[in-house]
């Protein structure tokens, strides 16, 4: 009896095989579907070529890894991110592929970019920032306002102009408190000061 409930025939090659070689089915008394898990594989692959549609090629892993059909590579199960909904509960792409789609993604939804039109941006800067030519621009920069991209900047440049709000006059009395001429407020009533114009 217990030897019944640890395996099962697949009806398409006629083989005893174990639970685990099968894909559950809820509809089926026993919870499991008719074929094995590789006979299941090339019926649905006969079936989509029968109806037209492409099928892509199996590729074959080994133990403690898989195959990334983004890259190409065949990485260990620690280079893909988790995946609960999935069969063997592993993403359908590695990290390193997911985070290029995801660089992509974002330059698309926030800028309305390409990275293809970032990197020419970055070129016709000669890959430097605009505003400190000693690091390297890598940060798209762009107005809150309006959504309109400026340039390409440095990290610390894109960051202190939108610390300073994207406002000119606040970048000019920076600039000239750095060079020493810090306006000061004049003190017109108890509590009220005026700004220098």
């Amino acid at each position: 009896m217990s030897d019944v409930i640890r395996s099962k025939k697949c009806s398409r090659r006629q083989q005893t095989l174990s639970r685990d070689a099968f894909a559950n089915n809820q509809a089926s008394r026993d919870g499991l579907q008719a074929y094995c898990r590789e006979c299941w594989a090339e019926y649905h692959q006969q079936r989509q070529r029968a109806k037209g549609k492409g099928v892509r090629p199996r590729v074959v892993a080994p133990e403690g890894h898989r195959y990334c059909r983004r890259c190409g590579g065949i990485k260990p199960h620690g280079a893909w991110d988790r995946n609960r909904t999935a069969s063997d509960g592993l993403s359908t792409r590695c990290k390193t592929c997911r985070a290029i789609e995801g660089r992509a993604g974002h330059l698309q939804r926030q800028y309305g970019m390409t990275e293809a039109e970032r990197d020419e941006m970055i070129s016709s800067q000669m890959g430097i920032c605009t505003i400190c030519p000693a690091a390297p621009a890598m940060h798209v920069d762009h107005c809150h306002e309006t959504g309109r991209v400026r340039g390409v900047l440095c990290f610390n440049c894109n960051s202190a102009i939108g610390k300073l709000g994207d406002d000119p006059d606040t970048l000019r009395r920076a600039i000239a408190y750095l060079e020493g001429n810090a306006w000061k407020p004049t003190l017109v009533a108890p509590g009220v000061y005026q700004l220098p114009s």
